[in-house]
């Protein structure tokens, strides 16, 4: 079910975890550690150190090595992201990352700002909630303050960000400043028609370098799932919304892993 293991210090944290998860070597629960969910597909590289109360991870997420996760609140992880090694994230505030967010190495993703004797006067202490959208990059060396990422917005490398960034707005610098009308958006407008002409395209693509034939993996494009009769054998996307119904079998897990990183992302719904 699981490639190699890894180590808890609390006997009371509760275990949610789906199939073909990797485990490296040295991944560490601290005691603070009350419940876990682990989607399908994810990977957890090595020497991992993983100390909030509550961890839930989507499909198809990977984190690299080194990375810590810790905070006194949730840490909620979406699906298809990809964290690079030596990455920290803190859910001292709380930290909430959408769908199919990419977080280069060695970012620095912060929501809390707490040090100086507040005794002797220091303004500076304060806790708050970092929230990342769906499709949000930070490419890699950020620095993120507890700001809200908006759906497909992007912060070059190096960057470090302090306020609220726009969507599908494209950001760099110390402080981070709008660079999108010199580098234009992260995405542009695509039509139906031409997603469906290059994911079929993927498709094929995809059984060529594998031998495979048509029959072997079948897969339907749909505009919707309501009111629909699924067959057994059959993966449906949902090109619209980005959306599949997985079947869970040894070929669509390769044809899922396929696609990412560079090519689609899909979020599943079980029917």
């Amino acid at each position: 079910m699981y490639e190699n293991s890894f180590q808890q210090t609390s006997k009371n944290t509760v275990f949610k975890l789906s199939d073909k998860i990797t485990f490296g070597r040295n991944v560490v629960f601290g005691k603070e550690c009350k419940y876990v969910e682990i989607g399908y597909g994810c990977f957890l590289g090595n020497d991992l150190y993983i100390d909030v109360p509550e961890l839930i991870i989507g499909d198809y997420t990977t984190i690299h090595r080194g990375t810590s996760i810790h905070g006194y609140r949730p840490c909620n992880i979406g699906h298809n992201c990809w964290i690079g090694q030596f990455s920290i994230l803190d859910s001292i505030g709380g930290l909430l990352i959408g769908n199919n967010v990419g977080i280069g190495a060695h970012s620095q993703l912060w929501s809390h700002i707490k040090f100086g004797d507040t005794l002797e006067g220091c303004r500076w202490n304060k806790a708050k909630k970092l929230i990342v959208e769906d499709d949000v990059w930070f490419v890699g060396h950020c620095i993120v303050s507890p700001i809200v990422a908006q759906k497909k917005s992007m912060l070059l490398v190096g960057g470090v960000i302090t306020k609220d960034m726009k969507k599908n707005h494209v950001y760099a610098g110390v402080p981070a400043k709008d660079i999108t009308n010199v580098v234009g958006l992260q995405f542009n407008e695509v039509s139906y028609e031409e997603k469906v002409k290059k994911f079929e395209k993927l498709y094929f693509d995809f059984l060529e370098s594998n031998n495979m034939l048509k029959n072997s993996f079948q897969i339907e494009i749909v505009k919707s799932f309501n009111n629909m009769e699924f067959k057994k054998d059959i993966v449906y996307f949902n090109l619209y919304d980005r959306t599949y119904i997985p079947l869970r079998n040894e070929i669509e897990y390769r044809f899922m892993k396929y696609l990412l990183y560079d090519k689609a992302k899909f979020i599943p719904i079980i029917a």
